[in-house]
């Protein structure tokens, strides 16, 4: 009899000692069930005046997108939040050492949290449940594809580095009632952020802070929490897309001081570079904002080095029309000299066919005389023909020398001309070079600053 006791004994405790539980034996414990509205439709305390602490850590995976333009922000960031619900508590020693569960998000309260900033509906997978422990503390994450406003400073652009800030608050409860606290420090959430980073794009991540800040509206105060994500650009791209062909055009335009202004290759060269600049002034307004407090360097970097480029062609242009003009009116000159000379030589080759024919009508008069004078007028009349020759020559040589003194004195007066513009262009380059190196100096000492 004692033995069987004892066997039944040992059986009954060896049954003990095998118990099982399950998740389900909490839930109905707790009697959380889809039908059970006592979990999700009031802030989960007993007494009112006790307030919900809600603990925040953000961490950002990855910058999706910086665009200037519209001046948005787009980040892709893990949210985890814990709360205190004080209507689920249970011993684990009662439930076979069961100390958390998951529950579908839809069962429990949760805070309404919102980012201020967010202009869009996140559309990203969402986690549908969350984690309960045996105290009553819940933990929710979510993964958030963020669509915000960022006010941006694209004076220094593609040297710039962006603020960003995410500004996390409840909605309706104020902070009497909720209060927003982080669960890590700015160099915690930094370093966890730069260890997970999947891209960034141009942009490069620095740093992540966490402040916290009260808004007061109506006699009311809100908590927030404020998440700045602090990024740098890459210029390397804009650089070499941008700022190199600038200043090769700019180069270009320098060196074209050396062609020669007697032609129009100078003229249509400029035009060309100058056209080459304003399609780069097209696509810069593509990538800028409209509006902006101060005015980016890049624009003012665009804008000078177009209106030196403009007033280069301007030189020219006049330079080309004065060495023009000034051929066109030497050589009216010169035309005009010409047929003077011309003139006075007809009247005088006129003078002399005329002595020459009273000389023979003379002669033939005297045909009638003695033959010694006849013989004397013949020799006189060698005489005088042989000065007559030489007269013509004369005159003609004295022709051709008036002839070569005005072409010489037109090309004397060309090469002055020549000089002086060329004078005018050798001074205007000097001015033009170092006006492009000091503003050159000036823009990148700003971009550096």
């Amino acid at each position: 009899m004692t033995c069987a006791a004892f066997l039944l004994l040992l059986i009954l405790t060896n049954g003990g000692s095998c118990k099982v539980c399950s998740y389900q034996d909490v839930l109905n414990y707790l009697n959380l069930t889809a039908d059970s509205s006592m979990f999700r439709l009031t802030r989960p305390v007993l007494d009112h005046t006790h307030i919900t602490v809600v603990k925040l850590d953000i961490v950002v995976y990855a910058i999706l997108a910086v665009v200037e333009k519209t001046q948005t922000f787009v980040p892709f960031i893990w949210a985890s939040k814990q709360w205190k619900n004080e209507l689920i508590s249970w011993d684990p020693a009662q439930f076979c050492g069961i100390t958390q569960i998951s529950v579908p998000k839809d069962l429990l309260w949760k805070p309404d949290l919102y980012i201020n900033e967010m202009i869009e509906k996140d559309d990203s997978p969402q986690n549908p449940y969350m984690m309960v422990t045996f105290d009553g503390t819940v933990f929710a994450g979510d993964n958030i594809r963020v669509v915000s406003t960022c006010k941006m400073d694209v004076h220094k652009f593609p040297f710039d580095t962006q603020e960003c800030s995410i500004s996390i608050g409840s909605a309706i409860h104020c902070i009497k009632e909720i209060r927003i606290l982080p669960s890590s420090n700015s160099s915690r959430v930094t370093q966890f952020s730069q260890q997970i980073m999947k891209t960034q794009g141009e942009w490069e991540f620095l740093r992540l802070s966490v402040n916290n800040s009260i808004i007061s509206y109506d006699n009311k105060s809100w908590g927030l929490l404020i998440y700045t994500v602090t990024i740098k650009r890459r210029p390397l791209l804009h650089v070499i897309n941008f700022l190199l062909p600038i200043l090769f055009f700019l180069s270009l335009d320098l060196a074209s001081f050396f062609i020669s202004d007697h032609r129009g290759e100078k003229l249509g060269f400029k035009v060309t570079v100058l056209l080459a600049i304003s399609v780069l002034l097209l696509i810069l307004n593509e990538i800028l904002p409209a509006m902006s407090n101060r005015t980016p360097l890049i624009a003012t970097y665009c804008i000078v080095i177009f209106a030196l480029m403009l007033l280069s062609l301007l030189e020219t242009i006049l330079v080309t029309y004065l060495i023009e003009k000034d051929e066109l009116g030497s050589q009216e000159n010169w035309e005009s000299k010409h047929k003077n000379t011309k003139t006075k030589n007809c009247d005088k080759d006129d003078e002399k066919r005329i002595v020459c024919k009273s000389i023979c009508r003379d002669s033939d008069k005297g045909k009638q005389h003695d033959l010694l004078p006849v013989l004397e007028e013949v020799n006189s009349s060698l005489q005088s023909g042989e000065t007559h020759v030489l007269l013509l020559i004369l005159d003609e040589l004295k022709k051709l020398q008036k002839a070569v003194s005005l072409h010489l004195g037109y090309r004397e007066e060309r090469v002055k001309f020549v000089s002086w513009a060329r004078r005018i262009n050798r001074s205007f380059f000097i001015v033009y070079t170092i006006t492009v190196s000091l503003f050159l100096y000036l823009m990148f000492r700003e971009w550096n600053s």
